[in-house]
């Protein structure tokens, strides 16, 4: 552990640090560099906060490792790449958020490597997406596009671009997330049946929703219609291919208005020549811009060029979602749509314990005489039911906040722990000895319990190294050992009164059965070396250690 100190930023013109009420390092004045279009309301809404919003539109290879150098975030959509050799360039970078879904064009692995947030607005465009899914399969089915384009070119082709109905077909969904739910509402006011193939639902949530849930094997083989609702991963490309499509009804007809590359577009095309099965409708390809396709010389294909979160609606929520985001990001806040923080999200009653936990993690760094080989994270009551691990997270961002020369986030923490050698042991208990809920950090050597208590879940410390206290956490604390007898707290109250120090805060912390007391100080200012050794040298002092809250 290194010696208490100020952590100078080095690039102090771009880079200016604030600390928020709850402690967290915050990044004000923030360079955010945007690449493409994204609605004017986020960009406004970052303006508004004090930011520097650059917009370089369309940049790539060069020009975006160039322009990224000294940027605090990066704002993208679909086809900006952030590649390894990105990350690679940035020297300042806290979060990459892109305002839509799909992440596919970010380098996530690289980016958790780096200690680089990556956000995404996952519920910016699921409605727009859901729609446009129907809006094919309707026009996939009556043949809507075909017959527009022979009528404006004077061909009256009734009888030729005959359809079929929706009522009674069996529509098969690949993916029943947000999306795929959506769909499946929508389809099922056209009376259709509906099935899905998703392992990650259950059987009850499932006919919850009246979906019934097949193999991907069996949902092909009775499926009138397919639809696609999965993220472009290695386990998903190629999914849809010749193989599972050649045991699909002549009449099957496949959506994708998901990720290129999950449908194999050779294949695909091969079957529909082929009479396999009877038609598709594609709003996404395999590499795009995508305008050479064998797909596109066939007459019972629907293609749109990746117009699924094209609507006025989708492109302002997402970029209202994504500098939301951004603006926790750059706080230091929790960022709910984090895909790269090792943790459940936070729900509303574990997030206001997220600013107690980084709390006690900081104090306890100032405790700690060198780096404990582990640390113990005890969180007892009510709140031990839920997935905690977002709270261990903050104990570790508080931890190696206090020391550390670069910024630490949810996602960098489990990284610098790793480094240090520092394994993060959690214990949970249901029930709190005196309080609803308490959180506790411990080693071998030194032990700091808070909780939140009265109607503004105010933070308070309620132990140290096992004397009972009370006292609000402060950017500035003095922990005070001393032999427990008359005079004593005169002796410093008139020691930091003589130093013009405020004392904002105090309790006196006793063990029955001892003859010793801590007394926990929050100060006004920080207390300078001087007025530290005169306390250590003052009669019935036995140790001085300042906290850095």
């Amino acid at each position: 552990m290194r010696d208490i100190g100020l952590t100078v930023c080095t690039d102090c013109a771009l880079r200016l640090y604030a600390r928020s009420p709850q402690g967290n390092d915050v990044v004000s004045m923030a360079r955010i560099l945007v690449t493409e279009a994204i609605a004017r309301g986020g960009l406004d809404r970052l303006r508004a906060a004090g930011h520097d919003v650059d917009v370089q539109e369309g940049l790539s290879g060069d020009d975006l490792k160039s322009a990224i150098v000294g940027a605090h975030a990066l704002i993208i959509r679909s086809a900006t790449q952030v590649t390894e050799g990105v990350l690679a360039s940035a020297d300042s970078l806290i979060a990459v958020g892109r305002a839509g879904i799909g992440l596919d064009n970010v380098d996530v692995a690289a980016a958790t490597e780096s200690g680089v947030m990556v956000i995404n607005a996952p519920q910016s465009n699921i409605i727009s997406a859901a729609e446009h899914t129907m809006a094919l399969l309707l026009a996939q089915a009556r043949n809507v596009p075909q017959a527009h384009s022979a009528l404006v070119d004077g061909r009256w082709e009734r009888s030729k671009w005959e359809g079929v109905e929706l009522a009674d077909k069996t529509l098969g969904i690949v993916g029943l997330g947000r999306i795929g739910k959506l769909v499946a509402d929508r389809a099922r006011a056209f009376q259709m049946r509906i099935v899905a193939f998703d392992p990650f639902v259950s059987e009850d949530r499932a006919q919850q929703i009246g979906v019934e849930l097949l193999s991907l094997e069996d949902l092909v083989a009775v499926s009138d219609f397919l639809t696609v609702h999965l993220p472009r991963t290695p386990e998903t490309i190629g999914l849809i291919n010749a193989d599972l499509l050649a045991t699909a009804k002549p009449s099957l007809r496949v959506i994708n208005v998901a990720r290129g590359g999950i449908v194999v577009e050779d294949d695909l095309a091969a079957c529909i020549s082929a009479g396999t099965i009877a038609g598709a409708a594609l709003d996404v390809f395999d590499s795009e811009p995508c305008t050479d396709s064998p797909l596109f010389g066939l007459s019972e294909i629907v293609v749109t060029p990746h117009l699924g979160a094209s609507t006025r609606e989708a492109q302002d929520k997402a970029g209202d979602a994504i500098a939301d985001m951004m603006l926790l990001a750059l706080a230091g806040e929790f960022v709910p749509w984090a895909v790269n923080v090792d943790a459940a999200e936070a729900d509303d009653n574990l997030r206001p314990y997220l600013g107690l936990a980084e709390r006690l993690g900081r104090l306890f760094s100032s405790l700690a005489v060198r780096s404990p080989s582990s640390i113990t994270f005890e969180v007892a009551g009510d709140i031990a039911v839920h997935d905690t691990r977002i709270l261990g997270l903050a104990v570790l961002k508080g931890f190696f906040g206090r020391t550390s020369e670069e910024q630490v986030s949810f996602v960098n923490a489990p990284k610098l722990a790793d480094s240090a050698g520092v394994a993060l042991v959690e214990v949970k208990r249901s029930v709190s000895d005196e309080y609803i809920n308490m959180l506790t950090v411990s080693s071998d050597d030194h032990t700091i319990s808070g909780v939140l208590t009265g109607r503004s879940a105010q933070q308070r410390v309620v132990d140290i190294d096992g004397h009972g206290v009370d006292v609000p956490p402060a950017e500035h604390m003095l922990l005070i050992s001393n032999d427990d007898r008359p005079g004593v707290i005169g002796t410093v109250g008139t020691v930091l009164g003589d130093a013009q120090v405020n004392i904002a805060d105090m309790d006196v912390g006793r063990v029955d059965g001892e003859d010793s007391a801590v007394m926990l100080i929050a100060t006004g200012s920080a207390v300078s070396d001087e007025v530290l050794n005169a306390l250590r040298e003052s009669p019935g002092i036995t140790s001085v250690v300042a906290l850095d809250g």
